[in-house]
């Protein structure tokens, strides 16, 4: 019997492929972000159980790859950084930040834009510059500024702030807190990335 996470990879790709032209080319199978435990790791089979509960067993893609995640300081936000903010939209028309991952210089640019994010029900994300930064009681407010827009997000003084770090496969242990990028391929969960926390640390992202 196939799990729960095939299913749902196996028909949003047939939902996909049904609305695409026959004469437009083959897209690519898309991801999915597991949030979860590690259960074992062999070093070609990956083993965790999601925040659902559900155990999934994933190989692992040619290049798979992992990076370590760690927290930093609020002050860390700076103008001009490039960050990825999860958050969560107030009645205001503002938004409140989830979390901040602040990016490492070579990964400025990465999924760019405003979009709905899958942290939360209802949960947003902005991968923008950050333009200003205004101090507050609270926290912080930050004017982010990406291709076609911009959002004023607000930080509390503690709400999560991250970034992460190239990281080998002995980051993977049982216990691990990660954060999962999957794909279906040939009819097998494959594991992408993974994004891994150190001693008990889970990804806030």
């Amino acid at each position: 019997m196939k799990k729960p996470f095939v299913i749902a990879l196996a028909l949003f790709c047939t939902a996909v492929l049904a609305q695409t032209p026959a004469s437009a080319p083959a897209a690519a199978t898309p991801t999915q972000r597991l949030r979860a435990t590690v259960e074992s790791f062999d070093g070609t089979k990956l083993v965790v159980k999601e925040r659902s509960g559900e155990v999934i067993s994933l190989v692992l893609a040619d290049n798979f790859s992992v990076s370590e995640v760690l927290p930093i300081e609020l002050s860390a936000i700076q103008p001009n950084s490039y960050v990825g903010v999860a958050s969560s939209p107030q009645p205001d028309g503002t938004l409140q930040a989830l979390e901040v991952l602040v990016f490492p210089e070579a990964a400025r640019g990465s999924g760019e834009g405003h979009y709905p994010w899958d942290l939360q029900p209802g949960s947003m994300i902005t991968n923008a510059t950050v333009g200003d930064v205004a101090s507050t009681p609270q926290g912080r407010t930050l004017k982010l500024r990406y291709k076609g827009g911009e959002q004023t997000v607000t930080v509390a003084a503690n709400a999560p702030v991250v970034t992460f770090k190239p990281a080998d496969r002995t980051l993977i242990v049982p216990g691990a807190r990660v954060l999962v990028t999957a794909q279906l391929r040939n009819g097998q969960p494959t594991a992408l990335r993974a994004l891994a926390g150190r001693n008990g640390f889970t990804p806030p992202m």
